[in-house]
């Protein structure tokens, strides 16, 4: 899925000019995100929103996790007004 989550440097520098936004699974999608947790906020709802009006899926919540390593925001990441699970 690449519309969504490719909106210019918002992933982690993969090489001088490539950033890596996600990585694609077979039927999961992990969102990657370097900076502020507002970014992956901003992924996170993007990318609901086009599964939805382009292909009519729905995220599920309770499988959906959130990893952090080494931040210190603590802003919880939602969708459609749920907290997703911190692991």
């Amino acid at each position: 899925m690449n519309m969504p989550t490719s909106e210019g440097k918002n992933g982690i520098q993969w090489t001088a000019r490539m950033y890596l936004d996600d990585l694609d699974f077979a039927d999961d999608l992990a969102l990657l995100s370097h900076k502020q947790q507002q970014q992956i906020q901003e992924k996170t709802t993007s990318v609901a929103a086009a599964a939805l009006s382009a292909l009519g899926l729905n995220i599920y919540k309770r499988k959906s996790k959130i990893l952090r390593y080494i931040t210190k925001c603590t802003n919880r990441i939602t969708l459609t007004g749920e907290a997703l699970e911190d692991v």
